[in-house]
């Protein structure tokens, strides 16, 4: 596995430019994919402020490894319970214990076609909970309505057993 760190500008809504760290991994089969989503979930619960729910959005093609990265986060956080990709039902509750966060909401929006259709499920509820760790797989169908601070994760299919992953 082979890790890279940097900072890149961007535009604030305040027309201010600020730098924005960013980490890009390539991993080199789905047992890396899995570490770094476990080591980056005990990262959430050491450091993130009790202030807020961690939103995390991801983006990728079919096989980037979105959902093998959840389940090494999944484990990170401490959760027993097999992670499936929750294509078919769009969101699914788990538990989380000995943290302060108390529930991993995993949703996947490939069939999403309205913004409705996550409204209806109580999204922006579920997004304002700070006892909430909240993960989208195919986040960018729903950009609009993801909170500004959303720590945003881009994976790319490299070939058959190497992915990218970029945390920003």
């Amino acid at each position: 596995m082979v890790k890279y760190t940097s900072f890149y500008k961007v535009k604030t809504k305040d027309k201010k430019e600020d730098k924005v760290l960013f980490t890009s991994f390539l991993t080199e089969n789905s047992s890396q994919t899995k570490k770094i989503g476990q080591s980056f979930a005990k990262d959430i619960l050491k450091r993130y402020p009790a202030k807020k729910a961690v939103v995390l959005g991801l983006k990728g093609g079919l096989g980037g490894g979105k959902t093998t990265f959840l389940q090494g986060f999944a484990k990170g956080l401490g959760i027993k319970e097999k992670i499936l990709s929750p294509t078919f039902i769009v969101m699914r509750r788990l538990g989380i214990s000995g943290s302060r966060f108390k529930n991993f909401y995993h949703l996947d929006c490939y069939r999403i076609k309205k913004l409705k259709e996550v409204s209806a499920l109580g999204l922006k509820e579920i997004m304002s909970e700070t006892e909430n760790i909240v993960a989208i797989e195919w986040a960018g169908i729903i950009e609009k309505i993801l909170p500004e601070d959303c720590i945003m994760l881009e994976f790319e299919f490299m070939d058959k057993n190497k992915r990218k992953i970029t945390i920003k």
